[in-house]
């Protein structure tokens, strides 16, 4: 496991360096991907792997990564999905045990991921599980993709990451690597929007704002900023 004592000291160091202004701008996140055992924790199914990358004024100044041994065998292909075995869960930490740690990873910040749907539903059972919560918002890198690159062939992490030739191990369906690949997607999202619109403070309420302005209004949403 990556995330150890030093880190959260790190964390809360940079938690407490953002005043609570700070937290409403899109560029103070904290971007998450998880593996798990299937689509819904409503079937039952439970979180394997947390990656994390915590972005403050635009830079990446913080990771988090477990595995995390979910109490029940992983089928076939989900080995073969993720590479994450049941050898490598067996001694992992427990979810309840990871998820504590990474509420306090993520403190105030508001929250990113791509396909964000299925990361939060993952994040609100786990956190459920030990009785945790978090504070910030969420927003969904894919949504924001289908508004402001309606050239791209889909909407996909991988094609947008080469579409827009992003930094990439090469490495995908493992959480630290594809929680990376979002944050650099997102701060390129950033970019874009800002060359839009110079002179505003992008909000996590803009951006989220903006994900949902049908295609046809987009320039006129910015416009409006």
């Amino acid at each position: 496991m990556i995330y150890l004592a030093k880190y959260l000291a790190r964390s809360v160091l940079v938690n407490k360096m953002l005043v609570n202004g700070d937290m409403a701008l899109a560029h103070n996140v904290v971007v998450l991907d998880f593996e798990t055992t299937g689509l819904s924790p409503d079937n039952g199914d439970r979180a394997i792997e947390i990656g994390a990358v915590k972005i403050v004024n635009g830079e990446m100044v913080d990771t988090f990564q477990s595995l995390m041994n979910p109490g029940k065998k992983v089928n076939t292909f989900i080995e073969q999905y993720t590479g994450i075995s049941n050898a490598m869960l067996r001694d992992a930490p427990s979810c309840q045990i990871v998820m504590n740690q990474f509420a306090d990873f993520i403190g105030d910040f508001s929250l990113v991921a791509h396909n964000a749907s299925f990361d939060k539903k993952f994040l609100d059972a786990e956190l459920d599980y030990c009785q945790r919560d978090y504070k910030g918002q969420f927003a969904c890198s894919l949504l924001l993709s289908r508004r402001i690159s309606l050239d791209a062939p889909n909407h996909k992490l991988a094609t947008l990451v080469t579409y827009h030739q992003l930094p990439t191990e090469g490495l995908f369906h493992r959480a630290l690597a594809d929680a990376t690949m979002t944050a650099h997607l997102w701060l390129y999202q950033l970019a874009l929007i800002q060359q839009q619109a110079p002179h505003v403070e992008l909000t996590f309420d803009i951006i989220n704002r903006l994900s949902r302005v049908p295609k046809a209004k987009i320039n006129q949403y910015l416009a409006s900023l």
